[in-house]
Protein backbone atom coordinates (compact mmCIF):
# COMPACT_ATOMS: atom_id res chain seq x y z
CA UNK A 1 0.00 0.00 0.00
CA UNK A 2 1.00 3.62 -0.69
CA UNK A 3 0.22 6.17 1.78
CA UNK A 4 0.91 9.91 1.98
CA UNK A 5 1.67 10.73 5.14
CA UNK A 6 1.32 15.11 5.85
CA UNK A 7 3.16 15.66 9.03
CA UNK A 8 5.07 12.27 8.59
CA UNK A 9 8.41 14.39 10.38
CA UNK A 10 6.95 15.71 13.47
CA UNK A 11 6.54 13.59 16.84
CA UNK A 12 3.36 11.21 15.76
CA UNK A 13 3.82 11.30 12.59
CA UNK A 14 7.55 9.95 12.62
CA UNK A 15 6.58 6.69 14.50
CA UNK A 16 3.70 6.17 12.10
CA UNK A 17 5.82 5.96 9.17
CA UNK A 18 8.53 3.82 10.84
CA UNK A 19 5.70 0.90 11.55
CA UNK A 20 3.96 1.62 8.32
CA UNK A 21 7.96 0.97 6.52
CA UNK A 22 8.21 -2.08 9.03
CA UNK A 23 5.00 -3.70 7.85
CA UNK A 24 6.13 -3.16 4.03
CA UNK A 25 3.90 0.05 3.38
CA UNK A 26 5.21 2.85 0.75
CA UNK A 27 5.65 5.84 2.13
CA UNK A 28 5.46 9.40 0.94
CA UNK A 29 6.25 11.50 3.85
CA UNK A 30 4.78 15.88 3.16
CA UNK A 31 6.11 17.88 6.17
CA UNK A 32 7.14 21.50 5.98
CA UNK A 33 9.52 22.06 8.49
CA UNK A 34 8.31 25.02 9.95
CA UNK A 35 9.75 27.24 12.77
CA UNK A 36 7.48 26.00 16.17
CA UNK A 37 9.98 24.46 17.30
CA UNK A 38 13.68 23.69 16.29
CA UNK A 39 13.13 21.60 12.72
CA UNK A 40 16.32 19.89 14.01
CA UNK A 41 14.21 17.88 16.10
CA UNK A 42 12.39 16.89 13.21
CA UNK A 43 15.16 15.87 10.83
CA UNK A 44 16.32 13.77 13.91
CA UNK A 45 13.21 12.02 13.97
CA UNK A 46 13.54 10.45 10.51
CA UNK A 47 17.03 9.75 10.74
CA UNK A 48 16.01 6.17 10.81
CA UNK A 49 13.72 5.95 7.57
CA UNK A 50 15.48 8.21 5.67
CA UNK A 51 17.28 5.80 3.44
CA UNK A 52 14.65 3.49 3.43
CA UNK A 53 13.86 2.50 0.12
CA UNK A 54 9.68 2.83 0.36
CA UNK A 55 10.16 5.93 1.79
CA UNK A 56 10.02 9.88 -0.28
CA UNK A 57 10.40 13.12 1.72
CA UNK A 58 9.05 15.71 0.21
CA UNK A 59 9.71 18.87 2.27
CA UNK A 60 6.57 21.22 1.35
CA UNK A 61 3.49 22.80 2.83
CA UNK A 62 -0.02 21.79 2.49
CA UNK A 63 -1.16 25.27 1.78
CA UNK A 64 0.54 24.75 -1.23
CA UNK A 65 -2.00 23.74 -3.86
CA UNK A 66 0.36 23.25 -6.82
CA UNK A 67 2.69 20.91 -5.02
CA UNK A 68 -0.44 18.92 -3.80
CA UNK A 69 -1.19 18.42 -7.78
CA UNK A 70 2.40 17.69 -9.01
CA UNK A 71 2.44 14.73 -5.86
CA UNK A 72 -1.10 13.62 -6.69
CA UNK A 73 -0.40 13.35 -10.75
CA UNK A 74 2.37 11.62 -10.10
CA UNK A 75 1.42 9.15 -7.77
CA UNK A 76 -1.46 6.80 -6.69
CA UNK A 77 -1.85 7.16 -3.07
CA UNK A 78 -4.49 4.27 -1.07
CA UNK A 79 -4.85 6.63 1.93
CA UNK A 80 -4.11 9.87 3.00
CA UNK A 81 -3.16 10.16 6.71
CA UNK A 82 -3.55 13.50 7.62
CA UNK A 83 -1.18 14.67 10.68
CA UNK A 84 0.08 17.97 9.40
CA UNK A 85 -1.40 20.79 11.68
CA UNK A 86 -0.20 24.21 13.30
CA UNK A 87 0.04 22.70 16.42
CA UNK A 88 -0.48 23.66 20.35
CA UNK A 89 -3.96 24.78 22.53
CA UNK A 90 -2.03 27.87 24.14
CA UNK A 91 -0.21 29.79 21.17
CA UNK A 92 -3.28 29.39 19.22
CA UNK A 93 -5.23 31.83 21.31
CA UNK A 94 -2.65 34.45 20.18
CA UNK A 95 -2.39 33.49 16.55
CA UNK A 96 -6.06 32.01 15.50
CA UNK A 97 -5.58 33.57 11.59
CA UNK A 98 -2.62 31.43 11.23
CA UNK A 99 -4.27 28.77 12.54
CA UNK A 100 -7.66 28.66 11.11
CA UNK A 101 -5.17 29.13 7.69
CA UNK A 102 -3.24 26.56 8.14
CA UNK A 103 -5.86 23.91 9.96
CA UNK A 104 -8.56 24.13 7.84
CA UNK A 105 -7.42 25.12 4.58
CA UNK A 106 -5.09 23.29 4.59
CA UNK A 107 -7.54 20.01 5.23
CA UNK A 108 -9.27 21.25 2.40
CA UNK A 109 -6.89 21.02 -0.09
CA UNK A 110 -6.06 17.65 1.07
CA UNK A 111 -9.98 16.74 0.72
CA UNK A 112 -10.15 18.41 -2.52
CA UNK A 113 -6.92 16.14 -3.85
CA UNK A 114 -8.46 12.86 -2.22
CA UNK A 115 -12.00 13.92 -4.24
CA UNK A 116 -10.66 14.74 -7.71
CA UNK A 117 -8.06 11.61 -7.85
CA UNK A 118 -10.75 9.15 -5.86
CA UNK A 119 -8.26 8.52 -3.22
CA UNK A 120 -10.54 6.42 -0.83
CA UNK A 121 -9.49 6.20 2.51
CA UNK A 122 -8.38 9.98 4.52
CA UNK A 123 -7.61 9.74 8.00
CA UNK A 124 -7.02 12.95 10.38
CA UNK A 125 -6.10 14.08 13.26
CA UNK A 126 -8.53 15.68 15.43
CA UNK A 127 -7.84 16.63 19.35
CA UNK A 128 -9.50 15.95 22.72
CA UNK A 129 -9.25 19.50 22.54
CA UNK A 130 -12.86 19.68 20.27
CA UNK A 131 -14.98 18.72 23.64
CA UNK A 132 -13.97 22.02 25.71
CA UNK A 133 -15.17 22.17 29.13
CA UNK A 134 -17.14 18.99 29.36
CA UNK A 135 -19.01 18.48 32.00
CA UNK A 136 -19.88 14.63 31.24
CA UNK A 137 -17.04 12.52 31.56
CA UNK A 138 -15.50 10.00 30.10
CA UNK A 139 -15.74 11.88 27.10
CA UNK A 140 -17.78 10.16 23.87
CA UNK A 141 -18.29 10.46 20.39
CA UNK A 142 -21.60 11.29 20.72
CA UNK A 143 -21.28 14.16 23.27
CA UNK A 144 -22.00 17.81 22.13
CA UNK A 145 -18.54 19.95 20.85
CA UNK A 146 -19.98 23.08 20.25
CA UNK A 147 -18.41 24.88 22.43
CA UNK A 148 -13.89 24.74 22.35
CA UNK A 149 -12.37 26.72 23.78
CA UNK A 150 -9.24 27.72 21.97
CA UNK A 151 -8.82 28.63 18.24
CA UNK A 152 -7.27 25.25 17.89
CA UNK A 153 -9.89 23.09 19.53
CA UNK A 154 -12.02 25.45 16.79
CA UNK A 155 -10.53 24.65 13.74
CA UNK A 156 -10.11 20.48 14.47
CA UNK A 157 -13.79 20.59 15.01
CA UNK A 158 -14.12 22.45 11.88
CA UNK A 159 -11.98 19.59 10.09
CA UNK A 160 -13.98 17.06 11.35
CA UNK A 161 -17.47 19.05 9.95
CA UNK A 162 -15.39 19.20 6.21
CA UNK A 163 -14.72 15.50 6.36
CA UNK A 164 -18.13 14.67 7.17
CA UNK A 165 -19.02 16.85 4.22
CA UNK A 166 -16.94 15.29 1.59
CA UNK A 167 -17.54 11.82 2.94
CA UNK A 168 -21.21 12.06 2.50
CA UNK A 169 -20.83 14.22 -1.10
CA UNK A 170 -18.08 11.87 -2.30
CA UNK A 171 -18.19 9.11 -1.15
CA UNK A 172 -14.78 9.09 0.49
CA UNK A 173 -14.43 6.79 3.72
CA UNK A 174 -13.09 9.63 6.63
CA UNK A 175 -12.24 8.88 10.16
CA UNK A 176 -11.33 11.74 12.38
CA UNK A 177 -8.94 10.37 15.30
CA UNK A 178 -8.95 12.46 18.85
CA UNK A 179 -5.67 12.12 20.24
CA UNK A 180 -5.76 12.53 24.04
CA UNK A 181 -2.30 14.17 25.30
CA UNK A 182 0.07 11.86 23.46
CA UNK A 183 3.63 11.25 24.73
CA UNK A 184 6.50 9.44 24.65
CA UNK A 185 9.96 9.54 23.17
CA UNK A 186 10.30 12.18 20.26
CA UNK A 187 7.41 14.59 21.98
CA UNK A 188 7.56 17.88 20.77
CA UNK A 189 9.67 19.85 23.77
CA UNK A 190 6.80 22.12 24.11
CA UNK A 191 4.65 19.54 25.92
CA UNK A 192 4.33 18.97 29.56
CA UNK A 193 5.92 16.18 29.91
CA UNK A 194 9.10 16.82 27.92
CA UNK A 195 9.30 20.32 29.18
CA UNK A 196 9.26 19.10 32.60
CA UNK A 197 11.86 16.28 32.65
CA UNK A 198 14.05 18.75 30.77
CA UNK A 199 13.84 21.20 33.35
CA UNK A 200 13.88 19.12 36.20
CA UNK A 201 16.98 17.03 34.93
CA UNK A 202 18.65 20.62 34.74
CA UNK A 203 17.51 21.61 38.10
CA UNK A 204 15.04 24.55 36.94
CA UNK A 205 11.90 25.85 37.89
CA UNK A 206 8.75 24.31 36.19
CA UNK A 207 5.89 26.34 35.15
CA UNK A 208 2.79 24.91 36.57
CA UNK A 209 -0.39 26.99 35.38
CA UNK A 210 -3.15 27.26 38.09
CA UNK A 211 -3.08 24.93 41.13
CA UNK A 212 -1.83 21.73 39.50
CA UNK A 213 -5.37 20.25 40.05
CA UNK A 214 -5.86 20.41 35.82
CA UNK A 215 -6.51 15.93 34.80
CA UNK A 216 -5.28 14.46 31.12
CA UNK A 217 -5.30 11.22 29.82
CA UNK A 218 -2.05 10.29 28.85
CA UNK A 219 -1.44 8.47 25.97
CA UNK A 220 1.63 6.55 25.35
CA UNK A 221 2.87 7.20 21.74
CA UNK A 222 2.87 2.95 20.77
CA UNK A 223 -0.99 2.58 21.56
CA UNK A 224 -1.65 6.12 19.64
CA UNK A 225 0.11 4.18 16.85
CA UNK A 226 -1.45 1.13 17.44
CA UNK A 227 -5.08 2.85 17.04
CA UNK A 228 -3.87 4.96 13.53
CA UNK A 229 -3.03 1.86 11.85
CA UNK A 230 -6.16 -0.26 13.05
CA UNK A 231 -8.35 3.11 11.77
CA UNK A 232 -6.06 2.91 8.37
CA UNK A 233 -6.95 -0.79 7.66
CA UNK A 234 -10.55 -0.36 8.76
CA UNK A 235 -11.13 2.91 7.15
CA UNK A 236 -15.50 2.79 6.14
CA UNK A 237 -17.70 5.40 5.75
CA UNK A 238 -17.71 8.59 8.25
CA UNK A 239 -16.42 7.82 11.76
CA UNK A 240 -15.02 9.73 15.04
CA UNK A 241 -12.91 7.58 17.40
CA UNK A 242 -11.06 8.59 20.46
CA UNK A 243 -7.52 7.51 21.09
CA UNK A 244 -6.85 7.59 24.86
CA UNK A 245 -6.15 5.36 27.75
CA UNK A 246 -9.49 6.37 29.22
CA UNK A 247 -7.39 6.52 32.56
CA UNK A 248 -7.08 9.90 34.10
CA UNK A 249 -3.53 11.75 35.90
CA UNK A 250 -3.55 14.75 37.75
CA UNK A 251 -1.03 17.39 37.10
CA UNK A 252 0.89 16.93 40.23
CA UNK A 253 0.87 13.56 39.68
CA UNK A 254 2.24 13.00 36.80
CA UNK A 255 5.00 15.85 38.19
CA UNK A 256 5.25 13.16 41.49
CA UNK A 257 5.97 10.47 38.28
CA UNK A 258 8.70 12.56 36.75
CA UNK A 259 10.29 12.92 39.82
CA UNK A 260 10.77 9.38 40.93
CA UNK A 261 12.12 8.54 37.44
CA UNK A 262 14.38 11.88 37.06
CA UNK A 263 15.66 11.45 40.83
CA UNK A 264 14.73 15.41 41.22
CA UNK A 265 12.92 17.42 43.31
CA UNK A 266 10.39 19.57 41.18
CA UNK A 267 10.75 23.06 42.08
CA UNK A 268 7.20 24.59 41.07
CA UNK A 269 7.26 28.45 39.48
CA UNK A 270 3.09 28.56 39.98
CA UNK A 271 1.50 30.69 37.30
CA UNK A 272 -1.97 32.35 36.97
CA UNK A 273 -4.33 29.56 34.56
CA UNK A 274 -3.85 29.71 30.75
CA UNK A 275 -6.92 30.98 28.39
CA UNK A 276 -7.47 27.65 26.08
CA UNK A 277 -7.02 25.13 28.67
CA UNK A 278 -9.55 22.60 29.80
CA UNK A 279 -9.46 21.49 33.12
CA UNK A 280 -9.57 17.55 32.06
CA UNK A 281 -9.66 15.53 29.31
CA UNK A 282 -10.92 11.93 29.87
CA UNK A 283 -11.40 9.80 26.82
CA UNK A 284 -14.59 6.97 26.54
CA UNK A 285 -12.61 4.30 24.08
CA UNK A 286 -15.82 2.05 23.93
CA UNK A 287 -15.84 2.86 20.52
CA UNK A 288 -12.32 2.56 18.98
CA UNK A 289 -12.23 -0.76 21.61
CA UNK A 290 -15.45 -2.43 19.87
CA UNK A 291 -14.90 -1.45 16.19
CA UNK A 292 -10.73 -1.05 15.71
CA UNK A 293 -10.28 -3.61 18.32
CA UNK A 294 -7.99 -0.61 20.33
CA UNK A 295 -6.42 -1.59 23.29
CA UNK A 296 -4.03 0.57 24.89
CA UNK A 297 -1.35 -1.38 26.61
CA UNK A 298 1.40 1.38 28.26
CA UNK A 299 0.39 2.61 31.44
CA UNK A 300 1.74 6.47 32.78
CA UNK A 301 3.62 4.76 34.94
CA UNK A 302 5.63 2.55 32.57
CA UNK A 303 5.43 5.47 30.42
CA UNK A 304 7.24 8.13 31.99
CA UNK A 305 9.69 5.40 33.03
CA UNK A 306 10.46 5.13 28.87
CA UNK A 307 10.03 8.16 28.44
CA UNK A 308 12.94 9.44 30.81
CA UNK A 309 15.20 6.73 29.58
CA UNK A 310 14.54 7.72 26.22
CA UNK A 311 15.46 11.43 27.16
CA UNK A 312 18.64 10.46 29.18
CA UNK A 313 19.97 8.47 26.27
CA UNK A 314 18.78 11.36 23.60
CA UNK A 315 20.52 14.48 25.75
CA UNK A 316 23.73 12.75 26.94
Amino acid sequence: MHFLVTGGAGFIGSHLVERLLERGDEITCVDNFNDYYDPKVKYKNIETVRNHPGYCLVTGDILNEQLLKQLFSQNKFDAIIHLAARAGVRPSVLQPKLYQEVNIRGTLNLLEMAKEHQTEKFVMASSSSVYGNNHKVPFSETDSVDNPISPYAATKKACELIGFTYASLYGLAVSCLRFFTVYGPRQRPDMAIHKFTRLMISDQEIPVFGDGSVKRDFTYISDIIDGVIRSIDRCSGYNIYNLGESRVVELMELIQLIEKNTNKKAKIKWLPPQSGDVKITFADISKAKEELDYHPQVSIEEGIEKFVEWFRRSNC
